[in-house]
């Protein structure tokens, strides 16, 4: 695992898996919502050009995110895909929790902004996103993954597989000092 593409729907936990995948395997870590956001949530014109040059690296991990913007890039650069396919509640239970801490505490995000409650009413807000695109989410990895059949894939169905599936890997690492990782399925 050189090459780690982090996927599932907003509230997944892809950020807090891709960083700790990134310490755990001495990866450099991207975090694309960082990339993305400008100041004022305007998309920074240099993201897509951000983005190419670290999926020309040898060694990274990252969410799986703005394929609108990036296309297939990401997936045809990466040699492992973990699928966070968690069920519609653990992810809401997630996302909500997340979001009003954000909104609560005003906790910068990137660049200096910040979410507020007010956000919540916009179409694209994580909430509303988990919510109305999670079957949608699940179909189109599960169709990505058999376009990229070079990708070494692990889907982890529930917080406990997830939870599982590290503590595995941090064994691995820490007993036999190679980074392989356990489980694989397509």
């Amino acid at each position: 695992m050189r090459r780690i593409l982090v996927s599932g729907i907003s509230g997944a936990g892809k950020t807090t898996l891709a960083t700790e995948l990134s310490a755990l395997l001495g990866l450099p870590r991207h975090e694309l919502d960082a990339l993305h956001h400008g100041p004022g949530w305007v998309r920074r014109p240099e993201f897509e050009s951000d983005v190419a040059g670290f999926a020309g690296d040898d060694r990274w991990v990252t969410e799986d995110q703005y394929v609108a913007l990036v296309g297939a890039l990401l997936w045809a650069r990466a040699d492992t895909l973990i699928w966070l396919d968690l069920p519609r509640p653990t992810v809401m239970r997630r996302v909500v929790s997340r979001s009003f801490g954000r909104a609560l505490f005003r906790r910068e995000l990137w660049n200096g902004n910040r979410e507020t409650f007010r956000n919540w009413l916009d179409a694209d807000h994580p909430i509303r996103w988990a919510w109305s695109r999670h079957a949608y989410r699940r179909q189109r990895t599960a169709d990505r993954i058999a376009e990229f059949p070079h990708l070494r894939v692990v889907r982890l169905r529930t917080a406990a597989a997830a939870d599982r599936w590290l503590a595995e890997l941090r064994a691995d690492v820490a007993g036999q000092g190679r980074a392989e990782g356990p489980g694989r399925e397509r």
